[in-house]
């Protein structure tokens, strides 16, 4: 006979429930392997393939990066097992500004967990944080950016680039960083304001200037832009892009209802009235913020990973 159990949410990493015949269901993850449902003992789903099952996932180590403040960051470290001082890394920086990716369990970001498996077996190092204004850490750590979007935040980042050289070697030279929506906004800010740190950045969806972002997330952050310019002023990119010494690609659904799409067209111009030169937009006519088509996906990851081999990896020229 078949049971029926209480509700599972599979956005757990670890979820349980019990039947009123006393049969245990478990929804359980990995950070190498995505949900499944046990019951009484037996797995009963299994959603990747054996393709997938096939490849060498790895359950990427936790560190913690020490911060300029003397605070640790929590961050999962890609290192490929053949690794040469001298080599290149990248940063992976998270969306949303308050979310949590640092954790023992399948992760929201499985599109970027397997993109930095490819880049790790393409002899990059690279580090995904958990910085500043990141879930789970407490108020303070929450808060650290208020009136300052691209601040503390940024300088965890930052931290993190530093981190790599002292402790991995990784050429200084050599470091790009990607990331999409809050992760592309960041991205952004490093370019333009940590060129001698960042020589390539992809910069996905993001955030160019806070006043045309809904109010509803920027207010209780930065407060109103008519009671606080300043904070929009220093928050917002595209205030900061004479700044640019390096290579950024922007991609963007053109059907962006989170992130409008004219963000990244205002600041493409902003960089073309600069005269800046090694600067890409992709626009993406059919896709909203979260790409829905794989070859839209494919198209995005295939310039970022472009980007980074041509600019930090072998086509590299010191």
């Amino acid at each position: 006979p078949v049971t029926k159990l209480a509700e599972l949410s599979a956005d757990e990493d670890a979820a349980y429930a019990v039947a009123p015949d006393g049969t245990l269901a478990v929804v359980r993850s990995s950070p190498a392997r995505p949900a499944e449902l046990w019951v009484a003992g037996k797995q009963v789903t299994q959603t990747p393939t054996e393709e997938w099952l096939s490849y060498p996932w790895i359950e990427a180590p936790i560190v913690q990066v020490p911060a300029r403040d003397g605070q640790m960051i929590p961050a999962k470290l890609y290192k490929p097992k053949r690794w040469r001082k001298g080599g290149p890394a990248v940063i992976f920086v998270h969306g949303a500004g308050y979310l949590q990716n640092v954790y023992e369990g399948w992760s929201h970001y499985f599109r970027e967990m397997m993109f930095n498996h490819l880049l790790m077996s393409k002899g990059y190092a690279v580090l995904d944080m958990d910085f500043r204004a990141s879930a789970g850490y407490g108020k303070a750590w929450r808060t650290a950016i208020y009136r300052n979007m691209g601040g503390k935040d940024l300088d965890d980042n930052v931290d993190g680039a530093r981190w790599l050289v002292k402790e991995l070697g990784v050429n200084p030279k050599r470091i790009g960083l990607y990331g999409g929506s809050y992760g592309g906004f960041l991205t952004l800010m490093a370019m333009f304001k940590e060129p001698d740190v960042f020589a390539a950045g992809a910069a996905l969806r993001p955030v160019t200037d806070w006043r045309s972002y809904h109010g509803g997330y920027t207010s209780p952050i930065l407060n109103d832009p008519q009671d606080d310019p300043e904070a929009y002023r220093r928050s917002s990119p595209i205030n900061f892009a004479e700044g640019l010494k390096g290579s950024l690609l922007i991609c963007h659904g053109m059907v962006d209802v989170n992130v409008h799409f004219q963000d990244s067209v205002r600041l493409y111009e902003r960089l073309i009235q600069l005269g800046k030169k090694d600067f890409t937009l992709a626009p993406y006519p059919v896709e909203d913020h979260a790409f829905v088509r794989p070859e839209s996906w494919t198209d995005e990851y295939s310039r970022i990973l472009a980007l980074f081999d041509r600019v930090i990896g072998p086509g590299w020229k010191k």
